[in-house]
């Protein structure tokens, strides 16, 4: 739209200077009308005055010098022809005067109806535009709550594996002070008997789940922290968004409500 309204400006100003030339033609053969009629005038009244002359006369005398032709006068052909191309020469110029003018008058009207389809072709691309932004947008908000959803899930999963961990307190705390107190035992009493490898394998295995529900703690706090991460980015686009639309509808589209119609563009 901005590369056509430079285009219709190049035009228009090319357009104006060829009607800005022919009206300076217009003037200056109108001055020569004008000149040519004035001395026509000029010469009838002098004509007029001069076929009222009789030998009755009182204004009459003497002129002896004016009884010879005049080196620079006019035959009647060259005065005819000089009248006739003066008459040419502005009716030539009143023709292509008429025709600059329906030119201009087409110019103006193909622009106008130019420019008001590119501000229609560019007001169906914003409509467009927006519609684009509203579908990411709702998108966006979809998968958000989506988010949230995991972020409320992954948050009950950490505090519950945290809860797992802490209720393994006890029985280890329980085992190893059976491991403890029985290694006091007195001499030949220190025995590993039955009942000290059964706690020691229940010891192993409390320590093996412990350890696995810890690295499944610090995957659940990873998935959080990631979780987190996107809810934010997706925050963050979808204020983008809600700017974007913000500013495509209510500033530009607002103000292309004002777009002249075409009459206007047309200079009426």
């Amino acid at each position: 739209e901005a590369e056509l309204i430079r285009s219709v400006q190049e035009l228009l100003k090319r357009t104006l200077g060829q009607a800005v030339n022919q009206m300076r033609l217009n003037r200056d053969h109108k001055e020569v009308c004008e000149m040519d009629w004035s001395d026509k005038v000029e010469t009838y009244n002098i004509d007029d005055k001069c076929g009222r002359y009789s030998n009755q006369s009182t204004n009459i005398q003497f002129h002896p010098t004016s009884m010879k032709y005049e080196e620079s006068a006019s035959t009647p052909e060259t005065w005819a022809k000089f009248s006739h191309d003066n008459i040419y020469r502005a009716e030539r110029e009143k023709l292509a005067s008429i025709s600059l003018r329906d030119l201009i008058d087409n110019i103006l009207h193909d622009v106008s109806e130019d420019l008001r389809r590119q501000c229609a072709a560019v007001n169906e691309a914003f409509a467009r535009y927006c519609e684009e932004l509203n579908d990411a947008k709702h998108k966006l908000e979809h998968h958000l709550g989506k988010v949230l959803k995991e972020i409320g899930n992954q948050e009950a999963n950490i505090a519950a594996l945290k809860q797992a961990i802490k209720d393994k307190e006890a029985p280890l705390k329980v085992l190893q002070t059976r491991l403890y107190d029985r290694s006091f035992r007195p001499n030949v009493e220190l025995c590993r008997d039955e009942a000290q490898f059964r706690l020691i394998s229940e010891g192993e295995a409390l320590m093996e789940s412990i350890k696995s529900l810890k690295k499944k703690l610090l995957e659940a706090e990873e998935s959080l922290r990631n979780l987190e991460d996107t809810r934010m980015d997706l925050e963050k686009d979808i204020a983008v968004k809600t700017n974007s639309i913000f500013i495509a509808r209510q500033k530009c589209m607002t103000h292309r409500t004002h777009y002249p119609p075409v009459f206007r563009l047309a200079g009426y």
